[in-house]
């Protein structure tokens, strides 16, 4: 009976001893047998721990875990769990009271891939909330649905392999311009439905976020867009990303970058075309739904805006061994302001130029010396201010035409066409002109000749027969007439 001694802070051996230091009875069996059985009905005893197994610290806080997987959804907690599983992949703490996210919360968790904090309280998240978790293993992570109202510069710092992102439903009224400046493998980000004036388009170009693909900041309250910013993102940049649902003011501008996106199938705007709204001079009761009244918008240049887009990603052809000027667009000016391209063939460009076929002057103007076919391809341009801490991109598609031969060339359509013409009014001119006259009606009575006229009759017959088309009788065939012979004989 050693096995109940010194359980539950009674006294137990000291009892034991007293009642088993005398003979045993049925007393003293009884005894026992009571002590035993008051133990285990005690709560909290370690045999009562014994008969049911002590939870482990995940279910104690209401978590489940499943293989890879920690779900500590709608659990009431007030903070992240401790001592969470190091094999965890997904962590899902959604729907509960979360405030913050303390630094190294989720340290050593080195194999963390997704986790969700959506529907929570979240206010902050501390410095080195996501230290040594996973680093650039973390792929996918949810704060929808919370409280943030800035997004800070150290937030994301420790997740560059963050490829989804997910802040729609907070009460976002700032983006610091380097949040996402560290986020080198961002696909997408969902910033929706929060309280956004503006937003900081310079700091996601090309060469800092070169897959970022959809950019959402519909349902916010932008007035005005940086147009300069925005047309110098790339193209893939450009189609997806969504600003219907805002608080936009109707201007020339902006309609005319709406027009141009709709133009070209973005389904950022083809998708949402009846959200596309603007404000009739800035009031609030002035809604138009500006792709239905486009009327409003008739004395707009879009003709010249859509043409000012267009430069900023049209294609440029030129002949093999021409030179070509390519200027780098860009609102950055200043002496503090450098330049820098890229060829097609990854090789870095900077003034003056290199090996003597591109030559780059000081206004980041780029010129191809003669150009080749192995030129062609996508020049991409920075204008980087150190002062500012600014930078923005350009790039142009250059097409480089080899010669063709000209024995070859097809005929030109007007050329052809003209031709065409100068023959056919030559053949009419022949027909009219130097077609004979073959019908009797053109024939003339023939005059009998006189006696009297002599030479002058055959002159003038002579002469009838050069003018007259109708060939002269012959004496040949059926319809010729006898000579008059007495006419022939002297008198």
């Amino acid at each position: 009976m050693s096995y109940i001694a010194g359980g539950g802070g009674f006294p137990w051996g000291a009892a034991l001893a007293a009642v088993t230091s005398e003979p045993p009875s049925h007393s003293r069996r009884f005894v026992i047998v009571l002590l035993v059985c008051v133990q285990l009905l005690r709560p909290g005893s370690s045999q009562a721990a014994g008969v049911r197994p002590s939870p482990g610290p995940s279910e104690a806080d209401g978590c489940i875990r499943a293989s890879d997987i920690l779900s500590c959804t709608a659990a009431g907690l007030d903070c992240a769990p401790r001592d969470m599983p190091i094999s965890a992949v997904t962590i899902d703490l959604s729907h509960n009271r979360i405030g913050q996210l303390e630094g190294g919360g989720f340290e050593g968790l080195d194999r963390l891939q997704t986790l969700r904090v959506a529907h929570n309280q979240l206010i902050v998240i501390m410095p080195g909330a996501f230290r040594n978790a996973s680093g650039s293993l973390l792929r996918h992570l949810d704060l929808s649905s919370n409280r943030l109202s800035v997004l800070e510069q150290h937030y994301f710092e420790d997740v560059p392999g963050l490829e989804e992102l997910l802040l729609f439903d907070n009460r976002i009224v700032h983006v610091e311009s380097r949040a996402l400046a560290g986020l080198g493998s961002l696909r997408k980000a969902y910033l929706s439905h929060n309280r956004l004036t503006d937003f900081p388009f310079f700091s996601i170009q090309e060469h800092s976020h070169p897959h970022l693909s959809m950019l959402d900041l519909s349902s916010n309250r932008l007035s005005k867009l940086p147009l300069e910013d925005i047309t110098n993102l790339p193209v893939s940049m450009q189609r997806g990303l969504f600003l219907h649902n805002n608080s936009l003011v109707c201007e020339c501008s902006m309609y005319g970058l709406f027009q141009h996106w709709d133009q070209r199938g973005f389904a950022s705007v083809t998708d949402f075309r009846q959200e596309h709204t603007c404000l009739v001079f800035g009031i609030q009761k002035g809604t138009v739904r500006f792709f239905q009244h486009g009327r409003y918008f008739d004395k707009c240049d879009l003709a010249a805006m859509s043409q000012g887009l267009k430069e900023q990603e049209s294609s440029v052809l030129v002949k093999v061994g021409k030179p070509l000027l390519l200027h780098c667009a860009t609102t950055l000016a200043g002496r503090h302001v450098t330049f820098l391209w890229v060829s097609p063939n990854q090789e870095y460009v900077a003034p003056p130029g290199n090996n003597g076929s591109l030559k780059m002057y000081a206004n980041g103007s780029l010129e191809i010396m003669a150009a080749r076919v192995e030129d062609s391809g996508i020049y991409w341009c920075m204008s980087l201010d150190g002062r500012q801490q600014r930078n923005e991109t350009w790039e142009v598609n250059v097409t480089v035409l080899a010669h063709q031969d000209e024995s070859h060339e097809p005929f030109n359509t007007g050329f052809t066409t003209l031709l065409g013409c100068v023959v056919s009014l030559v053949l009419v001119l022949m027909y009219l002109y130097l077609t004979p006259c073959r019908c009797p009606s053109c024939r003339k009575p023939r005059t009998p000749a006189t006696p009297s006229q002599g030479n002058e009759a055959g002159t003038g017959s002579a002469q009838s027969s050069i003018l007259t088309p109708t060939p002269p009788a012959t004496t040949e065939g059926p319809g010729r007439k006898a000579p008059n012979l007495h006419s022939l004989i002297p008198h």
